[in-house]
């Protein structure tokens, strides 16, 4: 083993607790919190380790630089800390780890560089606690105003802008194109979130362990807020509710038969209820939908359906977040793909990534992907064999000294 994989494992085997619920396994790492301040500091010192300047943009996500990225643009790597809700111990931790691991290489063989290397974290990637995805990422290039952003609550009612406050962050977020001008190119490496790699019935290249990405379907994020009538559960006829929490059943079902029928996928995975009591009638509940699929407007057809929906049932309907297609640098994908091997797969994603949005915004990126035999993603059983996130780091190492020969 080499002394990159060595210093994989160690900085793996150190992120592991953090965050950690002991009785489920998953992951609780949101914005802004005592954990993500935790993590925020083991990177910080990898990076001193390192001897990399360490930066932070307008919205507070941390660049650490091997080289002056303002004498010239750099090849950045990287990923993100955060996680869902008990969400899995690889989805963005595997990137920068990587990351990490493949500068530390690339110095330790004496690597001379014609261009800065960078490695980034990300802040508040998943989204798990204000409800818009990849918010590190929107804000600095613009696609999430500095306004909307500091106003967004958590489950708690905490607004982003208390959340950074507390947290002794600046609330001066904002669009930040000195730094999007640093980045010459950005690869992103992450576990696949599904199982195309690992099942030869899906895919017939499933033999490698790293894969390269070609796109990111199109996906946004919707709320509907629906109105009932508070009331005894006890006392309260049947034929006199106005239940909330009904209506928002309704709304779940229909997510479920149009995306079907429109081949798309449609998911109501959080919700909030008030007044919340075993003992009450729903009086108002408030239902966050995701929704993504290979083809814009069969997504937009189920969205479209849905709103109707939400209206017909006396409610509200607000987008929070729309991404279009996002294809990959084409120049950029087949290079790395040459440099991987021509026999190194291809494959689109349904998930979202801060790739995603600096390709929208004009960046050159591509992203690699490091094969997940469960197939199972933002749950603790995501999974990536030792020896795969190995090869996913020497994957990474040959990709950045390419790029920055």
């Amino acid at each position: 083993m080499t002394d990159a994989l060595r210093e994989f494992d160690r900085m793996w085997a150190e992120l592991e607790p953090i965050g950690r619920d002991a009785r489920t396994g998953g992951y609780h790492r949101f914005a802004w919190t005592r954990e993500d301040h935790t993590l925020r500091e083991w990177f910080a010192g990898e990076c001193a380790r390192l001897g990399l300047d360490l930066t932070q943009d307008r919205m507070g996500n941390q660049w650490a630089w091997w080289g002056d990225p303002d004498a010239a643009p750099g090849i950045v790597t990287g990923s993100h800390l955060d996680s869902v809700p008990d969400g899995g111990a690889y989805d963005g931790p595997l990137g920068v780890v990587s990351a990490l691991a493949a500068v530390d290489a690339l110095q330790q063989k004496g690597f001379q560089s014609t261009r800065p290397i960078g490695v980034v974290n990300f802040g508040d990637e998943e989204g798990a606690r204000f409800g818009v995805a990849c918010a590190g990422s929107r804000v600095i290039t613009g696609a999430l105003s500095a306004e909307r952003a500091l106003g967004l609550s958590d489950a708690d009612g905490v607004t982003m802008a208390e959340a950074l406050s507390a947290a002794g962050r600046s609330t001066s977020i904002g669009p930040d194109p000195q730094t999007l001008a640093r980045i010459d190119a950005f690869v992103e490496l992450h576990v696949e979130q599904g199982r195309a790699m690992a099942d030869p019935q899906q895919y017939d290249q499933s033999t490698s362990a790293v894969a390269v990405a070609t796109d990111i379907w199109p996906h946004g994020r919707w709320r509907a807020e629906l109105p009932g009538v508070a009331n005894h559960a006890g006392t309260t006829r049947l034929e006199d509710r106005d239940d909330a929490l009904l209506k928002a059943t309704e709304v779940i079902t229909a997510a479920r038969l149009r995306a079907a029928q429109y081949g798309c996928v449609a998911t109501v995975g959080r919700m909030s209820l008030q007044p919340n009591g075993i003992n009450a009638v729903p009086a108002h509940v408030t239902a966050y939908l995701d929704a993504r699929g290979p083809d814009a407007d069969a997504v937009q057809r189920t969205i479209a359906d849905l709103a109707a929906l939400v209206r017909d049932l006396g409610g509200e309907w607000h987008e929070d977040s729309w991404t279009p297609s996002t294809p990959f640098d084409d120049e950029l994908s087949a290079r790395v793909r040459r440099t991987l091997g021509e026999s190194t797969p291809a494959l689109g994603t349904g998930a979202g990534h801060d790739a995603g949005i600096l390709a929208n915004a004009g960046v050159r990126t591509a992203m690699l992907f490091v094969r997940n035999p469960t197939g199972v993603s933002h749950a603790p059983s995501e999974f990536a064999e030792p020896v795969d996130c190995h090869a996913g780091v020497e994957a990474l190492i040959t990709v950045l000294e390419d790029l920055a020969s």
